[in-house]
């Protein structure tokens, strides 16, 4: 873990590849075992590995992102995380610019995400929604979820121009 006092860290957010799934898999297993992320095996993110986005610095993989298609017109921004030592340097915020991108490229008129960090979001242009809004997330992920019947989280949502 390096020193980033009184700097930004310089993050380069790049597609993930094959060769991160061990990392990705350990970063979202940390979060996993919190309770604050869906856990996903390394068969999952070797299938999904095309979806993800990662940040480097200095070659280290300290952060992630995928990006969900839920419907023509939404996608759902999940696994993001940063590791410890790096959280707080604007790189959360990178990987969601970029995944961002991509749901622009994509053609997609809505990003939504189920958070736990309802301020990261709302600084990153989100306003929070009722999630009973999201029909193809229930039936998507929330039908497998433990938390189902339960679920903390909160559904916030970014229109795009």
């Amino acid at each position: 873990m390096k020193e980033t006092i009184g700097m930004q860290a310089q993050a380069v957010c790049r597609k993930a590849t094959a060769e991160d799934v061990d990392t990705l898999y350990e970063l979202i297993k940390g979060y996993a075992e919190k309770g604050i992320m869906l856990p996903r095996s390394k068969e999952t993110l070797q299938r999904q590995i095309g979806t993800f986005v990662v940040a480097e610095i200095d070659g280290e993989v300290v952060g992630c992102g995928s990006l969900c298609k839920l419907g023509d017109d939404l996608v759902e921004i999940r696994s993001l995380g940063i590791s410890e030592g790096y959280k707080g340097q604007g790189i959360g915020s990178k990987l969601v610019d970029r995944l961002i991108e991509q749901a622009k490229e994509q053609n997609v008129g809505k990003v939504m995400a189920l958070t736990y960090e309802v301020r990261f979001f709302e600084r990153n242009g989100f306003q929070v929604v009722d999630k009973e809004i999201f029909p193809e997330k229930v039936w998507t992920d929330c039908v497998n979820c433990p938390k189902q019947h339960c679920c903390d989280e909160i559904a916030v949502l970014k229109t795009l121009n």
